[in-house]
């Protein structure tokens, strides 16, 4: 799996591939003649132009209550996290497929030359051995920090997680438990993932009581909230936005810092609508924001949930009853997906306080598409047309 992720990321942008012995049968001519009709065909062209980013990333206000901050990237501030926690928790241990030599994002590069090949190391092709090691680990008092190399393929390790790790503290009556693991794992679509690189999977795990699921949406948060999972005393799932890797840059606290989880947090206030999202998705809504304040006029409030389990429904239900009407927006298939669990408890909590029916703008219920993957998104002008319905309704 890891030499195929290693040979996707390296022929993403190649159109030499995706035309291979596209001259033989009627069919391979007809798409040769599309591709030649198409306006971004170019006959001398080497690569493929990948389509424009769906989302514009807007830094963070510099943070100086945490000390001196350094300009990171989201995989910078993530590897930032990892190194305090093996510097100052001698047990701290991270393994995974290729973390030895920093991972397929480069998110551990460096570390085993500096703390040792007995505390970054590899593991075999084997997500369910990598999460029950995990636990074992855990189990025997170490901090545990397991990368899944995608979150498309954590599936194979969902036993691990749900039958074991979540429920070791209740089956044991608190006799013993797995607290210290943290699983790491890169999540969302990235332009070019296709069916199994751009999966967000976080819902499954929105039903199981006993673990802890957080999604960060730049390197500020991505350095303090993992750094929060790995002290908290549950076993956490932590997804990064893998779009974000290098596309988000921030100025970030150099020392070790904690943001509290199961906190959504206010990053815009308004009055009109409520807007929730989490990951990359909360950048959409904050474009979309500012359209509808540009265009509509209407003033929205603009909420990161941060925390998918335990997610913070006192912050939500709070603004809805202000604004009177809810968009909730993610990248996962709409059916099943978070939005739905915001949705049904802002209903019974809020009821009185909606002027229009909440609306879901999320991906669509079909495995997530490598060519249209543009059609699938949902961007900033589905969510805009979803603002206009509400105002309207």
């Amino acid at each position: 799996m890891a030499a195929a992720a290693r040979f996707l990321l390296r022929t993403a942008g190649s159109s030499k591939a995706s035309i291979t012995n596209v001259h033989s049968g009627v069919h391979s001519r007809f798409r040769v003649a599309l591709l030649k009709a198409s306006p971004c065909f170019s006959p001398h062209a080497k690569t493929q132009k990948r389509h424009a980013a769906h989302f514009t990333f807007q830094p963070e206000p510099t943070h100086t209550k945490y000390g001196p901050t350094e300009k990171m990237n989201l995989f910078q501030a993530v590897t930032s996290a990892l190194d305090h926690t093996l510097a100052s928790d001698p047990t701290a241990v991270i393994f995974g497929e290729d973390v030895a030599f920093g991972g397929v994002f480069r998110c551990t590069v460096g570390l085993r030359d500096k703390y040792g090949k007995d505390r970054v190391f590899n593991t075999p092709l084997c997500e369910q051995g990598i999460v029950g090691f995990g636990i074992g680990v855990a189990v025997a008092g170490a901090t545990a920090i397991a990368e899944i190399q995608f979150a498309d393929y954590i599936y194979p390790a969902f036993d691990q997680i749900v039958n074991e790790a979540a429920k070791y503290r209740y089956r044991s009556g608190n006799l013993f438990d797995c607290g210290n693991l943290t699983i790491r794992a890169p999540w969302g679509c990235v332009g070019h993932g296709s069916l199994y690189h751009s999966q967000s999977p976080e819902a499954f795990f929105s039903h199981c009581p006993g673990i802890k699921v957080v999604i960060p949406r730049g390197p500020v948060q991505a350095k303090g909230l993992l750094l929060s999972c790995i002290a908290d005393q549950n076993p956490c799932i932590f997804f990064e936005p893998k779009i974000l890797y290098r596309a988000a840059v921030d100025q970030v606290p150099v020392n070790s810092y904690q943001l509290p989880l199961s906190e959504a947090e206010v990053l815009q206030e308004g009055s009109d609508l409520t807007m929730v999202a989490w990951g990359t998705q909360v950048h959409v809504v904050k474009e979309v924001a500012a359209m509808a304040q540009d265009k509509l006029g209407v003033s929205c409030e603009v909420i990161d949930l941060q925390t998918i389990l335990p997610w913070d429904y006192e912050t939500i239900c709070k603004s809805v009853a202000k604004t009177g009407r809810l968009l909730i927006s993610h990248e996962a298939p709409v059916t099943g997906g978070f939005a739905a669990e915001i949705s049904s408890t802002v209903q019974e909590e809020c009821f009185l306080n909606l002027e229009a029916p909440i609306a879901r703008v999320c991906g669509y219920d079909t495995p997530f598409p490598h060519i249209f993957e543009p059609f699938y998104i949902p961007d900033k002008w589905k969510c805009f047309d979803a603002v206009k319905r509400m105002i309207n309704y």
